[in-house]
């Protein structure tokens, strides 16, 4: 059976428990929908769907981001680097990457899923930061607060689910646009996923990205 987390706990990703040859970190939501009232329906303008994404940023050992990819000009694209991300969606080592983007949240399930080969990654990554973000929520006045359901969770190779962080929706979440999930950290020849839950009011995830380069 999972392990349900709560904020703050981890819980050990073991060899000889679980095939780690691939962990898939699924990511999930579904929004509130406002009730306006019968006016509300008729005259009301249509509410916008939520775009969470999922990101991912491989630190190393001395808590940075190693490659953040730069141009011939040394400025930093995030392109072919170590955060995985929506324009970026596999690393240049083929051992992590993100399978798409869902753009409403729509369906049950995970809406987004973060592939890693754990075994696969160089020693030289510690840690991987989970975060998701609303896209644009500022622009459109969308927040945590609205957003019902999301789930983060870990899965095997074969399917079978190891453990899964809920948040639900609610006033306290209302500034918030988006979130650092959850962490996998390299302990000792394992791995750990830990629950992290920490909110950011910027909706831009590299914000959450600046103290990790």
């Amino acid at each position: 059976m999972a392990v349900s987390l709560k904020k703050g706990q981890g819980v050990s990703l073991r060899k000889d428990e679980f095939d780690l040859s691939a962990v898939t970190i699924g990511l999930g939501w579904d929004v509130t929908t406002e009730k306006k009232g019968i006016l509300g329906s008729i005259f009301g303008s249509k509410q916008e769907d939520y775009d969470l994404d999922a990101i991912a940023f491989l630190v190393g050992k001395d808590g940075k981001v190693q490659d953040l990819g730069v141009d011939a000009n040394r400025n930093i694209t995030l392109e072919r680097s170590d955060v995985i991300f929506y324009n970026n969606l596999k690393h240049p080592s083929g051992a992590i990457w993100l399978t798409g983007d869902n753009r409403t949240g729509d369906g049950d399930g995970d809406d987004e899923q973060i592939i890693v080969r754990l075994n696969d990654l160089h020693q030289r990554y510690e840690r991987i930061v989970f975060v998701v973000a609303i896209y644009q929520g500022k622009q459109k006045g969308q927040d945590f607060g609205k957003v019902q359901n999301a789930f983060i969770r870990a899965v095997d190779a074969r399917g079978k689910e190891i453990c899964r962080y809920n948040i639900s929706g609610d006033a306290s979440f209302s500034p918030y646009c988006s979130m650092t999930f959850a962490e996998c950290s390299r302990q000792g020849s394992g791995w750990e996923f830990r629950a992290v839950g920490n909110p950011h009011e910027t909706d831009r995830f590299v914000d959450v990205l600046k103290p990790y380069i």
